[in-house]
C-alpha cells in the first residue's frame, strides 16, 4: 500500500462530518447571504399654487412617488370644473407646463416642492378643429361655385361658368381640403389631445374667410382666365400644385411613421426611400414647403389677388411655425444635422 494514500485517506476521515461516507468530501457548508440594506425612503411635501393669484390649491404630505399626472387628479379632484385637459402644471409661474411622463424624482425640487396651476380653459380636441376647419372651405366654395342663391344676380342662380380653368380650381381646391380632412383621420398623430376651445374660432374664420373670399372671385361670372401664357400658364401651374401635393402626403407619412401608436416620442426625420422626402436633407419642415408650393400653384393657375394674398398669410404663418419647430429641433438634438433651413432651403 502506498504510504501517500494512506496519509490522505486518514485526513478525509478527519474532515468528515456524521454520517459521511469514508473516502467522499463533505459537501462545501453554505453561507447565509449577507442582506443588502434597504434603501433610505425619501418623502416629499407637494403644494399646488394658482400661477395667478398664488393661492394654496392643495397640499401632499409624505409623499414617496409622484408622477405629474397625479397632480392633476389631486386638482381635478379638488376642483372638478378644471378636468385634466385644461390643467396646466409648471415649476415656474411664467413657465412651460411639465410633461405627462414627467417624474417628481427628476426634477430640479427638494424635498418641499411648489407647482404652479394654471387654467387653460375649455378645451376641445385637436380633430374636431381640424374637422371644422378644413371642412367648412370645402363647403364653402362647393356653394360658390354651383353658384348658390343670394350669392350672385339671380339670373345667375345654379349656372356655371365657360372657363375650363374655374372648373379645374375647384377640382384642386376639394381635392385639397379633402386630403386634409382624411389625412386627418388616418394619417396625423397630435402629440397633444387638445386645444383651447377659442382657437377654433380663430381658425375657422381664417380658412372659411378666405376661401369664401376666393371662391367668390374664381367662380365670378365676370371671371376672365390667366391671359398673358392663357393654358399653358394653367397646366404648369397644375404640375407643381399636384407635384406638391404629393410631396406634402408624403412628408405627412414619413412623420407618422416617426410616432409609434399612443407614443409620444420625437426623433430627427430623415429622408425614406420615397423621393419626395429627400428634401428633409435641406429644410425640417418640408410639409410647409410643400404647402406653400401647392398654394403657389394654385395662385399662378387662377391668378387671382385674394389667392395670392392668402398664399402670402400662409407663408408668412408657416414660417413662423418652421423656425420654431427648427429651433426646437436644434435644442433637443444635439446632432441634428446643420445644413437645414425652416422651410426653404439655404434662404429661410
Amino acid at each position: 500500500v502506498d504510504m501517500d494514500t494512506v496519509v490522505l485517506e486518514g485526513a478525509t476521515h478527519k474532515k468528515a462530518g456524521p454520517g459521511s461516507v469514508p473516502g467522499v468530501p463533505a459537501p462545501p457548508v453554505k453561507r447565509p447571504k449577507a442582506k443588502k440594506a434597504k434603501k433610505a425612503v425619501v418623502f416629499f411635501e407637494v403644494e399646488i399654487l394658482d400661477a395667478k393669484t398664488k393661492d394654496k390649491l392643495c397640499f401632499l404630505d409624505k409623499v414617496r412617488r409622484l408622477h405629474k399626472y397625479w397632480c392633476v387628479c389631486v386638482c381635478g379632484g379638488t376642483h372638478p370644473q378644471w378636468y385634466a385637459a385644461r390643467q396646466s402644471i409648471r415649476l415656474d409661474p411664467k413657465g412651460k407646463s411639465l410633461k405627462d411622463e414627467d417624474v417628481l424624482q427628476h426634477l430640479p425640487v427638494g424635498t418641499t416642492a411648489t407647482f404652479y396651476f394654471r387654467d387653460l380653459g375649455a378645451q376641445i380636441s385637436w380633430v374636431t378643429v381640424f374637422l371644422t376647419e378644413y371642412g367648412g372651405p370645402l363647403l364653402l366654395y362647393l356653394m360658390f361655385y354651383f353658384r348658390v342663391p343670394f350669392i350672385y344676380a339671380p339670373k345667375y342662380d345654379f349656372t356655371t361658368s365657360k372657363h375650363w380653368v374655374v372648373h379645374l380650381a375647384c377640382m384642386c381646391h376639394s381635392f385639397h381640403y379633402l386630403k386634409r380632412l382624411l389625412e386627418t383621420l388616418f394619417v396625423h398623430r397630435f402629440s397633444h389631445g387638445t386645444m383651447p376651445l377659442r382657437n377654433i374660432f380663430k381658425n375657422c374664420t381664417y380658412y372659411w374667410g378666405f376661401a369664401a373670399w376666393m371662391a367668390y372671385y374664381i367662380n365670378h361670372p365676370l371671371y376672365t382666365p390667366p391671359t398673358i401664357y392663357g393654358e399653358q400658364q394653367v397646366r404648369i401651374a397644375l404640375i407643381i400644385f399636384l407635384f406638391c401635393q404629393v410631396g406634402n402626403f408624403s412628408i405627412h407619412i414619413a412623420l407618422r411613421n416617426l410616432r409609434p401608436p399612443g407614443s409620444k416620442t420625437r426623433k430627427i426625420p430623415y429622408p425614406t426611400k420615397n423621393p419626395f422626402t429627400w428634401i428633409f436633407l435641406l429644410v425640417s419642415c418640408p410639409n410647409y414647403t410643400y404647402e406653400l408650393g401647392s398654394w403657389f400653384g394654385f395662385t399662378l393657375m387662377t391668378q387671382c389677388l385674394p389667392v395670392a394674398f392668402f398664399t402670402a398669410v400662409g407663408f408668412i404663418q408657416m414660417t413662423v411655425w418652421a423656425k420654431g419647430k427648427h429651433r426646437s429641433y436644434l435644442k433637443e438634438f444635439r446632432d441634428y444635422p446643420p445644413l437645414r433651413s425652416p422651410i426653404l432651403p439655404f434662404v429661410l
